[in-house]
C-alpha cells in the first residue's frame, strides 16, 4: 500500500491511497465466505458455493464491493497512521479507481487537530475581585440561617407580606378548567415570589376563606407560556415568627454555644466561599487571556457539529425537562433568534478552541493523570450528577468515557500550570496566591459539594466555554 497525504487547510488533509490487488485478498476471501451465508444454490450445500458459481450467479461486482467496504477501513487506518495524523471524526472517502485484479484507489478527506503554537503564557497578568466580607454579609447570613428556623403560628386576620397562606388553586383556560391546573393545600410564603405571578396581590388582604381570581402565564404543566384565570381560595393564615438573636438560637441552628462564635463562624465561612469564587474567576480570566495570544484554527464540521450538539441539549435536554419551548426561553431571556444563534456559536467556538490549546499544553508540560486525580474528578463528577460513585463510575466504563474523564483532568492541570504562570492581583492591588487558597477552596467544596482544588476549578473554567465543553471532548477524543 502507498499513500500520501495533502493538506487542504490548517484543520483539513486528503489521503492517498493505492492498494495492490493482492493486498485484497483477505478481503476478498470474507466477501466470499459471507455472501457464501446468505445465499442458496440448487446442487451445492450453504456455505459450500464455490467461488466461480458466486461470481457467475451474482456477478463479480458483487464480490468486490462487500471486499471494497471491508478492506476501507483497515488502508485508511493504516495510511493515517503512516501519515502521523491526528484526526477528527468520519472521513468523506472516494473511490477514484478499481482494477480487478490490478488495483485500489481512494482518497480520504478528513478533518484533522491543528499545528498549534503555544503562547508566552508568562507574561499573563490579570485582576479579580478582592476578597471582602463586611458586617453586613455576616448579619445576611445570620438572617438567612433564622428564616430556616422560624416558626409559623395561626392567625385571624387578613394575610400580608411575609405570611404563609395555605392555598388551594384552580386554573382555567378558555373557561375549560385544566386537568393539571387544580392544587389543595398548598403552602406559600406571600412576597416569596416562587410561584405564579399576580398570586401575591390576589392573596394580601384575604382571611381565611376568602377567595379572588387573578390572570397569569402558566409556568409548566400542560399549558405552559399560556394565560390562565386563576382562582385562589385562602383556607388558613398563619403568621411567621423568627427566633431571637441570641446564644440559645445559636445552639439551637449549630455547634457554637454562643451567638458570637456562630458569627464568626458565619465570616469564616463567606471568606472560604469568596476565595473560592476569587481562584473560579481567575481561572475565568487566565484562560480568556490565554486564548486572545493564541491562534487556534477550527475544523468547519467539528464547529458545525458542536453547534447542533449543544441546541441539542438545550432544547431537547435542559429545556424539556423545564416544560420550556426554545421560542419561550429565548423570550424569558430576552434574546432574539439571531442573538441565540451567535451566542451559541461563540461558545462553541471557545470551547472547542480551549480543549485544543490546554491539550497541546498537556503534550508540551508531559501532563498525566493518576490513578487518585481521577478518582477525585470521578467523585465530583458523581455528586453533581446526583448519581453515586459507583452508578457514576459503571456508565462511564459502559458508555467508554473514561478516556473523556482523563481528558477533563489533563485540561485542568494544564491551564493550572498556566494560572500558576500567571501574575494574579485583585481589585486592591493585592497579589493573589492560588496556592495558599486550595485548604479554603477544598473547605467549601466539602461543605456545598461544588468541585474545588485549584486544577478542578480550572476544569471547571475550561468547562465554562458552555457549562460543560464535555460534547467537543467526546468528539475530540474519538
Amino acid at each position: 500500500m502507498k499513500s500520501a497525504v495533502e493538506t487542504l487547510n490548517p484543520t483539513r488533509v486528503r489521503l492517498t491511497v493505492e492498494v495492490p490487488f493482492e493486498e485484497l485478498k483477505d478481503s476478498l476471501d470474507a466477501a466470499y465466505k459471507k455472501i457464501n451465508q446468505q445465499v442458496t444454490v440448487k446442487g451445492f450445500r450453504k456455505g459450500k458455493v464455490p467461488a466461480r458459481v458466486i461470481d457467475q450467479r451474482f456477478g463479480r461486482g458483487a464480490v468486490l464491493e462487500e471486499a471494497v467496504n471491508d478492506a476501507l477501513p483497515k488502508f485508511y487506518t493504516e495510511a493515517v497512521n503512516e501519515g502521523e495524523l491526528n484526526v477528527l471524526g468520519q472521513p468523506e472517502v472516494d473511490i477514484t479507481e478499481l482494477k480487478d485484479g490490478e488495483l485500489l484507489a481512494f482518497t480520504a478527506e478528513v478533518d484533522v487537530r491543528p499545528e498549534i503554537e503555544i503562547p508566552d503564557y508568562s507574561g499573563i497578568e490579570i485582576t479579580v475581585d478582592a476578597v471582602s466580607v463586611g458586617d453586613e454579609d455576616v448579619e445576611k447570613a445570620v438572617e438567612q440561617l433564622r428564616e430556616r428556623f422560624a416558626s409559623t403560628n395561626p392567625v385571624e386576620r387578613a394575610a400580608a407580606e411575609g405570611d404563609v397562606v395555605t392555598i388551594d388553586l384552580q386554573a382555567q383556560v378558555d373557561g375549560e378548567v385544566l386537568e393539571d391546573g387544580i392544587a389543595e393545600g398548598v403552602s406559600y410564603t406571600i412576597g416569596s415570589g416562587e410561584l405564579l405571578d399576580g398570586i401575591d396581590a390576589a392573596v394580601t388582604g384575604l382571611e381565611a376563606g376568602g377567595e379572588a381570581t387573578f390572570t397569569s402565564e402558566l409556568k409548566g404543566g400542560s399549558a405552559a407560556g399560556k394565560e390562565a384565570e386563576v382562582t385562589v381560595k385562602v383556607t388558613a393564615v398563619a403568621a411567621r415568627e423568627l427566633p431571637e438573636l441570641d446564644d440559645e438560637f445559636a445552639q439551637m441552628a449549630s455547634e457554637f454555644d454562643t451567638l458570637d462564635e456562630l458569627k464568626a463562624d458565619s465570616r469564616k465561612r463567606l471568606e472560604e466561599s469568596r476565595q473560592y469564587e476569587q481562584a473560579t474567576q481567575a481561572q475565568e480570566r487566565v484562560l480568556d487571556a490565554l486564548l486572545e495570544l493564541a491562534e487556534v484554527p477550527i475544523p468547519e464540521k467539528l464547529l458545525a457539529d458542536e453547534i447542533q450538539t449543544r441546541k441539542h441539549n438545550l432544547e431537547h435536554h435542559q429545556l424539556g425537562q423545564m416544560g420550556l419551548t426554545l421560542d419561550k426561553y429565548l423570550e424569558i431571556q430576552g434574546k432574539t433568534a439571531e442573538e441565540f444563534e451567535t451566542e451559541t456559536s461563540e461558545q462553541a467556538v471557545k470551547g472547542i478552541k480551549t480543549q485544543f490549546l490546554l491539550d497541546e499544553i498537556v503534550n508540551k508540560e508531559k501532563l498525566n493523570v493518576n490513578q487518585e486525580e481521577l478518582t477525585e474528578h470521578l467523585m465530583r463528577r458523581a455528586a453533581s450528577s446526583g448519581m453515586s460513585p459507583d452508578q457514576f463510575a459503571q456508565a462511564v466504563v459502559e458508555g467508554g468515557q473514561v478516556p473523556m474523564l482523563v481528558g477533563e483532568v489533563a485540561r485542568g492541570k494544564a491551564l493550572a500550570v498556566v494560572v500558576e504562570a500567571a501574575k494574579v492581583v485583585d481589585t486592591n492591588g493585592e497579589t493573589v496566591d492560588l496556592e495558599d487558597e486550595e485548604e479554603a477552596i477544598e473547605t467549601v467544596e466539602a461543605a456545598d459539594g461544588s468541585a474545588g482544588a485549584v486544577a478542578d476549578a480550572a476544569t471547571e473554567a475550561a468547562e465554562k466555554a458552555e457549562e460543560k465543553t464535555e460534547a467537543a471532548a467526546e468528539k475530540n477524543e474519538a
